[in-house]
């Protein structure tokens, strides 16, 4: 939620505006400038903040204000957090996808060394440091690179703030903005209401089926926000988003749907390396979760047209209208169901979302529909 808040779709907005101004190296320099001052003065702001009711903070999480360390440091990272990210979105517009690539792949080894080290001597207190620390190991990665590609990062820092593109920064901030706060509010909810229903051993199980989805989820996510979003923010007209969409369902879906049947058939084998015993009831609750998830992916192919051509109205009320319905439907199943019912909750918000876009697009998918 804190890097959500503290970029607050610092990427998508500089993919936009480096696309539509990258003959022009004075222009982006005026991008880049108003970019930095704004999420930096913000961002500092926000860790300040962060830093002052970090004990606070931690009872809300933890129920207990002893976790108040791994708070604050995240706090002091959080202009750090911003720099890393105003990085890539450049590696991004530059479509240097290899090296985009490579920086999470060398991050994420070294993520993974973090966390090990401190869980090994710090137990839980040790982890949650670790998810701390290792934003700063993503920034030092990211940094070694910049280094080395010193000529695409010169560019004037003037201290001056461009009121043209405020107007861009506001529209994609105010959409980063809703999914920052009540995307993770929702998840929150949903866990103290499995821990009051049923017990903190079953909310474990449901964040579990979570991170194990989140594992396969990351790599599309990733593929769609490197090439999808860019090649949609180039795109002028109708038919080219349809043309764009069939590429997307012949492609992208049916691959998804592979990968999800072999995590499927795998699963057991899986959740036996990822977890230990306790978390065996996993392997059952997965069908809804994969359901779901295929759900958003096909969402998702319309879902990125509506963040690149900032359609707030649209962006707004899918948005809410997913979590509320998630939120309300979990709420009600989850005392018949258990944590069963919070993840047919999740596979029924994302038939919700997935009509509320076929809806709000049922031109563009009418005609692709009658020229084939």
């Amino acid at each position: 939620m804190l890097k959500s808040l503290a970029t607050l779709g610092i990427n998508n907005a500089i993919i936009k505006l480096f696309i539509e101004n990258k003959a022009d190296k004075k222009e982006l320099s005026v991008i880049y400038a108003t970019f930095f001052w704004l999420f930096l003065f913000f961002s500092v702001l926000l860790g300040i903040s962060v830093f002052i009711f970090s004990e606070a903070i931690s009872v809300l999480l933890f129920t207990d204000e002893g976790y108040n360390l791994p708070i604050e440091i995240l706090a002091l990272l959080l202009p750090w957090i911003v720099l890393n990210t105003f990085w890539m979105a450049i590696y991004n517009g530059l479509e240097f996808f290899r090296k985009i690539i490579i920086i999470q792949i060398v991050s994420n080894i070294a993520i993974f060394g973090i966390t090990l080290l401190f869980i090994w001597n710090g137990d839980i207190k040790g982890g949650l440091l670790s998810v701390a620390v290792s934003e700063l190991a993503m920034v030092l990665v990211t940094y070694m690179f910049v280094r080395k590609n010193q000529d695409y990062f010169k560019f004037d820092l003037q201290r001056i703030i461009s009121k043209k593109y405020i107007s861009v920064i506001r529209n994609f901030s105010a959409m980063a903005l809703l999914s920052a706060v009540v995307a993770p509010l929702t998840l929150i909810i949903i866990r103290n209401i499995i821990i009051d229903t049923h017990s903190v051993n079953q909310a474990g199980i449901w964040d579990g089926v979570n991170r194990l989805s989140g594992f396969y989820m990351v790599f599309f996510n990733s593929g769609l926000s490197l090439y999808y979003m860019p090649k949609l923010a180039t795109l002028n007209s109708q038919t080219e988003f349809r043309t764009e969409l069939k590429a997307y369902f012949k492609t992208l879906v049916p691959l998804f749907a592979v990968v999800l049947l072999i995590v499927f058939l795998l699963r057991k084998i899986i959740v036996d390396i990822a977890f230990t015993p306790d978390f065996f009831e996993i392997k059952d609750l997965l069908v809804w979760q994969m359901a779901g998830d295929f759900l958003k992916i096909m969402t998702l192919a319309f879902g990125f047209q509506i963040v690149v051509k900032a359609m707030m109205k649209e962006y707004f009320i899918i948005e809410f209208a997913f979590n509320l319905i998630y939120l309300v439907v979990a709420y009600y199943l989850v005392k018949t169901n258990s944590i069963e019912g919070v993840v047919q909750a999740y596979f029924y918000s994302n038939i919700a979302s997935l009509t509320m876009v076929l809806v709000v697009f049922r031109k563009v998918v009418f005609g692709r529909f009658k020229q084939t």
